[in-house]
């Protein structure tokens, strides 16, 4: 593709989303907010964000909190882009290192 032309690499589609069975807004399509692991928060500050935050009981934001250790992320919400923006926005402020992507 590199020898092809700029005209005919700007006339082609680009595929924004999949469809699957009907048609699927694309606001509709869930994100999920992803915690990466960090050098510098103790892995019982994040569990307490987790717990704060989310409102996970201990059992949870710790199974969380050592994916995050151990696989070096951990999916800690789903939604929609507003709200797991939210959420990336919340754990930022907490000192947590976080993005978004679609589920």
């Amino acid at each position: 593709m590199a020898a092809s032309s700029t005209a005919a690499t700007q006339s082609m589609p680009t595929r924004q989303q999949e469809h699957v069975g009907e048609n699927i807004d694309a606001a509709e399509v869930p994100w999920q907010t992803v915690v990466w692991n960090d050098p510098v928060n103790l892995m019982s500050y994040v569990t307490y964000v987790f717990q704060k935050l989310f409102g996970y009981s201990q059992q949870k934001a710790t199974k969380l909190m050592l994916d995050v250790h151990t696989k070096g992320r951990a999916t800690v919400s789903f939604g929609t882009k507003e709200k797991v923006e939210a959420d990336v926005a919340k754990l930022h402020a907490a000192g947590l290192w976080a993005t978004m992507q679609r589920s």
